[in-house]
């Protein structure tokens, strides 16, 4: 039917065909994927799909480029072979380039910025840049040749799921778009381009006749994985994680990243699903632990520092135990005081107390048992594990020098705690301010000079306690100590909010009528509970967004936020405060590797909160964060469930609308092609039939004009012999057709098609 077998170069088609090739989409839609993780995690989601789309139309670029020149190689393999080392070697040299850029003024190099989450580490672009050259060369090539050159559906498999793993190592959800997209094109790819094998039973059949029942099964696949609902299951990792060994990896790790201990931006909150396991804990009750404590806050970096009260040493010893505190705090101090001396006591108005005494809370124990070694970790930390209102380190595996830290936490010396340690704490039960009678004494000591107090108290126990020192007593004085020679540190660093007006008037508004500091304390920690701010894992703060932004205007975020807005708070109402980090045990299971043990502690159980200094008592902590771990895990849950079924409607009610367009698309397509027709000139409009006839009839367009008609005629019974020879007279005679053969050549197509579609249903009744 073409004029010439050896038809000139048709720019025009050459382009649509490359363009639209289904394997350089398919590799635009896997780097594109990939670039949405390695995006930018402080910018929006939205900003993050726009980057990731702009490294997609690079990809295509790239991808058309490598493409042709592949189908070059595929003829020229000599030759191909120099071409594609030359590819490497300018991959190469972009990724090294793009590397040494990158590490200038960053810290860690391009390999542990690669391993380590990125919601961890401030964005590289350059680092981001080597990654996306690396993979696209990689993408490209092995997607091409398992798929044009070499077809293997295991390997393409492999491929497929590496977008997924890249995913999985930072326990982030891939979104649901690039989901489905991936999965659906993964299908629609392995079944076009299939290769069977050539025997009898097989029966071949064009890619272009069998893409409708491919679509239609790529979108019914799509469309079923989506919408059926999913059962919740909760994954076992504990058998993977204690199958990798990861030591090399863990030590560059902790050396390299070491370099963040004195500063934390609560990045390692978001997105925090590692279910990696840390302690196994023999334990009553639910606990907070502290491993650190902050002091400094900068608002433009929106991060906590450091200062020598959190980490000068304090007492060391070569083995527990340690004492860390006293079971009632200071108070505990001060009521012996006042029992010794009934001046003391009667100087600062507690003579009722000193006679009768405090209601005391009970001292429990807790131990840890360490899982780092278990979960292929080849070092330990060097900050025990020192649940809250700790009161001494009784035992420890570790031999070694051991200290408490000014700021209540214990550091090993030297070296660090292993990977398998055990650690035994005694502290003591979270009721001191249960007690009214409790909440009594420490108001009544509130109006008086602290540091005159807490120095009267001191000289008090040393005159009585010259020649006998009772374990108690060391105990209670070293406590009472602590806070006498540090609390000019603690008015000097620990009641820093920045001086911001807005948050000493939210202060005020918030504690005004309350009359002591337990109560400001405990007012400011309700007010996030009453105020509509919302606890989510997922969200990512702007480039220099801080406590201010989250107190006016986003009120959303993690504990971090909670924590570091409260201890604002607090300071601007008078009450010295601090930033801590640990963990929240809350998981209520144990035993999986250490007998009898009651709680487990994850990496995802991370945590941040705050600690008040309430005078007459010393340092409490308070849990101002909005969640309940449950509630934030089944939200988390059904959320990722109902997007995914969401997305599934929508492909569904999409596909229902592409199927209804697609049976009446036929008769739609018919009468717009006679209507066009009737415009035509006559040479035009036959040359338009006879291809019309061979798009509906499925006909190569190889045959002549003459074959064409003797299949269309054994295929339906139409006879369009006249239109042949029209056709022909057009094409081949260069002779001017008249109206009345135009109308012919109408007639003819209109009997071609209507006899096509009654054969078709002919051929659906014979096969019923």
């Amino acid at each position: 039917m073409n004029k010439t077998n050896n038809s000139s170069f048709d720019l025009k088609t050459f382009l649509l065909r490359t363009f639209t090739d289904p394997v350089l989409w398919y590799t635009v839609l896997v780097m594109t994927a990939l670039m949405y993780h390695y995006r930018d995690q402080d910018k929006t989601d939205n900003q993050g799909y726009i980057t990731a789309v702009g490294w997609g139309l690079c990809t295509v670029l790239i991808c058309w480029i490598m493409f042709r020149i592949f189908d070059f190689m595929k003829k020229h393999n000599f030759i191909g072979f120099f071409a594609y080392a030359a590819i490497v070697v300018v991959f190469g040299s972009g990724v090294r380039l793009a590397i040494d850029i990158g590490k200038e003024n960053y810290p860690i190099p391009w390999g542990l910025w690669f391993l380590t989450p990125q919601d961890s580490l401030d964005y590289n672009f350059w680092y981001a840049a080597a990654f996306y050259l690396l993979f696209v060369l990689f993408m490209c090539s092995v997607i091409y040749y398992f798929t044009r050159v070499r077809y293997r559906i295991l390997m393409n498999f492999l491929i497929f799921i590496i977008p997924f793993s890249i995913y999985g190592k930072e326990y982030e959800k891939m979104p649901t778009l690039f989901i489905i997209l991936l999965a659906v094109g993964y299908v629609l790819l392995m079944v076009y381009y299939r290769q069977l094998a050539d025997t009898d039973k097989t029966l071949f059949v064009e890619r272009k006749s069998s893409w409708k029942p491919v679509a239609v099964y790529a979108v019914i696949f799509a469309a079923a994985a989506a919408v059926f609902p999913k059962p919740a299951i909760e994954a076992d990792r504990s058998v993977l994680e204690t199958l990798i060994d990861a030591d090399q990896f863990t030590d560059k790790l902790n050396a390299m990243l070491d370099i963040f201990r004195d500063t934390t931006s609560g990045d390692q909150y978001r997105s925090n699903e590692d279910d990696t396991l840390v302690y196994e804990v023999v334990a009553d009750e639910p606990l907070r632990i502290k491993t650190a404590t902050y002091s400094t806050y900068d608002f433009d970096e929106d991060s906590w520092g450091v200062e020598d009260i959190d980490d000068v040493f304090g007492m060391k010893a070569e083995s527990a135990p340690l004492d860390i505190g006293s079971p009632m705090g200071i108070a505990g101090g001060i009521l012996e005081a006042a029992t010794l001396d009934s001046s003391f006591a009667e100087k600062y108005g507690i003579t009722d107390f000193a006679e009768s005494g405090l209601d005391e809370p009970e001292l429990k124990t807790a131990r840890f048992h360490s899982l780092s070694g278990i979960v292929g970790m080849n070092e330990g930390t060097n900050m025990a594990p020192v649940p809250q209102f700790a009161v001494a380190m009784t035992n420890c595996t570790r031999k070694g020098e051991v200290t408490r830290l000014r700021g209540g936490t214990v550091y090993a010396i030297d070296s660090r705690f292993s990977t398998n340690e055990v650690f035994t704490f005694e502290y003591s039960a979270d009721t001191f301010f249960m007690s009214q009678r409790n909440r009594e004494f420490v108001d009544r000591l509130t109006q008086f000079d602290y540091k005159e107090l807490l120095n009267d108290a001191l000289n008090v126990l040393d005159t009585n306690y010259k020649l006998s020192l009772p374990h108690d007593y060391l105990q209670k004085r070293q406590y009472l100590d602590i806070d006498n020679d540090f609390y000019d540190d603690y008015l000097k660093y620990q009641l820093d909010y920045g001086g911001r007006s807005d948050i000493k008037a939210l202060a005020d508004e918030i504690t005004s009528g309350c009359s002591s500091e337990y109560e400001k304390a405990l007012a400011i920690e309700s007010y996030f509970y009453d105020n509509d701010y919302i606890y989510d894992l997922k969200y990512r703060k702007k480039k220099g967004e801080n406590a201010a932004d989250f107190l006016f205007k986003t009120k959303t975020g993690v504990c971090y936020e909670y924590a570091t807005a409260m201890v604002l708070l607090a300071r601007a109402a008078g009450i010295p405060a601090r930033y801590c980090e640990g963990y929240n045990m809350t998981e209520h299971t144990g035993g999986r590797f250490v007998r009898d043990t009651d709680y487990t502690i994850r990496a995802r159980d991370l945590h941040g909160f705050p600690e008040l200094y309430i005078k007459g008592y010393g340092w409490a902590s308070f849990e101002p964060t909005v969640t309940d771990l449950a509630e934030t895990k089944i939200k988390k849950e059904s959320t990722a469930t109902d997007m995914l079924s969401r997305a599934g409607l929508g492909i569904l009610a999409g596909a229902m609308l592409v199927l209804l367009f697609s049976f009446v698309y036929p008769r739609l397509s018919h009468k717009w092609f006679i209507f066009r027709g009737r415009k035509r000139r006559p040479n035009d409009f036959v040359r338009a039939v006879m291809h019309r006839i061979c798009k509906v009839y499925g006909i190569e367009n190889v045959n002549t004009s003459k074959e064409v008609a003797a299949l269309v005629h054994g295929m339906s019974g139409a006879d369009i012999n006249d239109t042949a020879e029209l056709f022909d007279k057009a094409v081949y005679g260069d002779i001017v057709l008249s109206d009345q053969e135009k109308e012919k050549a109408m007639d003819d197509y209109i009997k071609a098609y209507d006899l096509f579609r009654e054969s078709k249903k002919r051929r659906r009744i014979k096969s019923r």
